[in-house]
């Protein structure tokens, strides 16, 4: 206990008929303070109990009634001489079921005997306790007329009827819920009952999905291995005879042949050209079929990228022969990168190529900066552009933007998936942002090493 204040009473507990004028003025100063009825009740019942262990053991005792701030507190001081002196831990085993009547109990030796503290706490609502209203209480006690034991006993009757009845209501709402929990349990039940069935189906149709998934997979495994076998097959079987074409139109045009007339010489040209658009789209279907089964292994290395946007500078400039068109391969400010050198020179020729094809004036530009650790090759053009819509279908084979036209060649439509799986074999990405009328850029991302 912390503190000291000025009690409220004090009494000297001698007979038993002391025992019932503690119980009334427990319960009067509990009543003053704020308790409730049932808390009334147990802390003089409480009271009178000490009060009578005390009294069995033929000790005197004072009793002092204090309020403190955190609640109140009602001290029984037992103080005994000599030989009928109790002592603290005898006291405590034999109060020990009083303690459940009070929020707290302690029993400890003092200077002069054993002294019992019991404490309440006060509810929320209480009235707050100050100096003038302790006088009051103080005032009130002192006036109090302390009842017979008769009608003590009449009191504390009535008080446990009151605490049947409130038992019996509060038995009566234990019942009523539990019906309602034994309802509601029944309702439980029969949802999980009803969830779990579902569930149990819902499982078996993802099993079945997941069968039928597995059913799916294989086949479409199996259609892009027959697919690949037949463009390999195809392509190969097309190079010879395409380029017997391309050979013999060159023969019937060389000078050193027959002269033709102007005539067959435009069909022979356009003969020697359909062969060459033939020929370039057997190539890139046999290149692709290569990056599709896998047949396409890295060879990893350093890579002079100088040396690369040289060779490409030399063998794309010859494309670029549109005066409207500023052709541009920067000085690589990184001067190498660890890859595979003939990888990423053909995904750089495909989208330069791709470029100059659909730019009719503006420029035509490769750079290459570094992002972290990564190396981002950027080709940018001032040509049509792509819809937002269509840039990520213009990396599916065979497609072609809708109203595009090549200005030089032919477009097959195969050279921006080949060029994104060749990115994928690297370890890096091809990605695209364009803008209608605008141009378009190709963003080639690679790991550095």
């Amino acid at each position: 206990m912390t503190g000291h204040p000025e009690p409220l009473m004090r009494l000297r507990l001698r007979v038993e008929q002391d025992i019932f004028l503690i119980r009334q003025l427990g319960r009067e100063v509990a009543r003053e303070v704020g308790l409730e009825q049932q808390d009334q009740t147990r802390l003089a019942t409480a009271l009178s109990e000490v009060s009578r262990v005390v009294l069995t053991g033929d000790s005197d005792a004072d009793v002092t009634f204090t309020v403190r701030v955190d609640g109140v507190r009602i001290a029984l001081r037992v103080a005994v001489e000599g030989s009928k002196r109790r002592e603290a831990g005898r006291l405590r085993t034999e109060l020990a079921h009083v303690g459940r009547l009070v929020d707290k109990m302690e029993v400890e030796d003092g200077e002069t005997g054993t002294v019992v503290w019991m404490a309440r706490r006060l509810p929320a609502g209480a009235p707050q306790l100050t100096p003038d209203r302790m006088d009051q209480i103080r005032a009130g006690l002192s006036r109090h007329v302390p009842n017979s034991p008769v009608d003590e006993l009449h009191v504390q009757n009535q008080q446990l009827i009151a605490a049947l009845d409130e038992v019996r209501s509060q038995r009566d709402e234990l019942a009523r819920l539990n019906a309602e929990l034994e309802e509601t349990n029944r309702g439980v039940m029969a949802l999980y009952h009803q969830l779990s069935e579902e569930l149990e189906e819902t499982n078996r149709g993802v099993v079945a999905l997941y069968a039928e998934l597995d059913d799916k997979s294989v086949q479409l495994a199996a259609a892009s291995e027959a697919k690949s076998r037949f463009l390999a097959n195809v392509s190969h079987e097309l190079r010879a005879p395409v380029t017997a074409v391309i050979g013999l139109s060159r023969l019937l045009a060389d000078g050193g042949s027959d002269p033709l007339t102007s005539e067959q010489e435009r069909q022979v040209g356009l003969i020697r050209t359909s062969a060459s658009d033939l020929l370039t789209l057997v190539n890139d279907l046999l290149d692709l079929a290569k990056a599709e089964a896998g047949r396409i292994e890295p060879n990893w290395a350093p890579v002079d990228l100088k040396a690369v946007f040289g060779q490409l500078r030399g063998t794309l400039r010859p494309l670029a022969t549109r005066p409207e068109v500023d052709f541009r391969i920067d000085e690589p400010a990184v001067p190498s990168i660890h890859s595979d050198e003939v990888l990423i020179t053909r995904v750089l020729r495909n989208l330069l190529t791709n470029a100059l094809k659909f730019t009719a004036e503006g420029e035509v530009r490769l750079a290459v900066r570094e992002v972290g650790s990564d190396l981002e090759f950027i080709v940018s053009d001032t040509g049509t552009g792509i819809p937002a819509e269509l840039q990520d279908r213009v990396f599916e084979e065979f497609y072609q933007v809708p109203g595009s036209k090549a200005l030089s060649g032919k477009g097959t439509g195969l050279g921006l998936p080949y060029a994104r799986r060749l990115a994928t074999i690297l370890g890096g990405a091809l990605r695209v942002h364009s803008t209608p009328g605008e141009g378009s850029t190709f963003t080639l991302r690679l790991p550095a090493s």
